[in-house]
């Protein structure tokens, strides 16, 4: 088990997207945040207390979670001497990055010698089978996005707290190490054998009542060349019922790769829904998610209003406007 509270590392994160296991956590576990520990050169701002390690440790904090989730997911050598210096006063240490903890020589003899901690949540702990592709019983709902780290895990979030306020069923299943860092849980899918990645989301989302949702957290995108592979396996091996497409305006061009500009809404609705038929030949695209961040109330009320006469869907922020009118949309089905 993870301690908590945590103290949220920000490291020299170059934007605030950078640092989105950090923010995640705020939003969705604030009771697990006391504060953040941001190096010089930080361009990233949870809105809480800046705090060193000696303030953090008196105001409760026992892990120091990294908070990056950078380009590869690699433990930066900058971070060293703050991350050994946590160590040695009694912090554990929690990543979600590639580059494990257990990895790194140096961080666990000083975790051996001051008896802490190091947690990995990017290790898969169960041997998953290769996909069958059998059908299940129950609900499933995939966000599928544009874009990476453009909403998705955040729509499934808003839209199991709905479904929860309403006394519905339904599991919110963490795919990535945002995700089980909040809820204590899930695959960490990108760190799955490929062969067996499908198969681990048809683990994760067993059978189950007719009338239970589980809500899938979405991972990349299938227009991201980077990062495509596992929003395929989680198409495949969710076989979803239902598709929110999760979008955000404002971006010029596709995360970390300036040569590519992101696909339309009707482009994404179109690949995916086409992929999701070969698992799932019931699948449909229900609603739309807007991450709105960068705009004013009124711009983000136009540009929904717009794309949903123009797609025909139901479109709201669900962080910013509530996920209401998304969950009549599931209910419908």
């Amino acid at each position: 088990m993870i301690e908590t509270p945590y103290l949220l590392f920000l490291g020299d994160a170059p934007d605030p997207l950078a640092a989105k296991v950090a923010q995640g956590i705020r939003d969705w576990r604030p009771e697990n945040a006391v504060g953040q520990y941001r190096m010089p050169g930080c361009k990233a701002d949870m809105k809480l207390p800046d705090m060193d390690l000696a303030e953090a440790h008196a105001a409760g904090a026992k892990t120091l979670v990294i908070g990056v989730a950078n380009r590869g997911g690699v433990i930066s050598e900058a971070w060293k001497a703050v991350l050994h210096t946590a160590l040695e006063q009694g912090f554990d240490l929690a990543s979600g990055l590639h580059n494990l903890l257990q990895d790194e020589a140096d961080l666990v003899a000083t975790a051996t010698r001051h008896g802490r901690q190091l947690h990995d949540v990017r290790v898969p702990e169960v041997k998953y089978p290769i996909a069958n592709g059998v059908k299940r019983s129950g609900k499933r709902l995939l966000a599928v996005g544009t874009d990476c780290s453009i909403g998705k895990m955040y729509t499934a979030l808003c839209i199991d707290r709905e479904m929860r306020n309403r006394g519905m069923d339904c599991s919110f299943r963490a795919t990535g190490q945002t995700g089980i860092l909040i809820t204590g849980d899930g695959v960490p899918l990108d760190a799955v054998v490929a062969d067996f990645m499908a198969g681990s989301i048809e683990w994760l989302t067993p059978d189950n009542d007719p009338d239970h949702w589980d809500l899938i957290e979405g991972q990349g995108s299938l227009f991201h060349v980077s990062y495509s592979g596992v929003t395929m396996a989680l198409i495949h091996g969710g076989q979803p019922d239902a598709l929110i497409l999760c979008h955000e305006p404002t971006r010029s061009h596709m995360r970390g790769l300036p040569g590519y500009k992101l696909p339309t809404l009707e482009q994404l609705r179109d690949t995916a829904l086409t992929l999701a038929r070969v698992a799932n030949p019931a699948c449909q695209a229900v609603g739309i998610a807007i991450n709105t961040q960068a705009m004013s109330d009124q711009e983000a009320l136009d540009y929904c209003a717009e794309t949903e006469a123009r797609m025909g869907l139901p479109t709201v922020d669900p962080y910013r406007h509530g996920a209401g009118r998304l969950v009549d949309a599931l209910g419908a089905i």
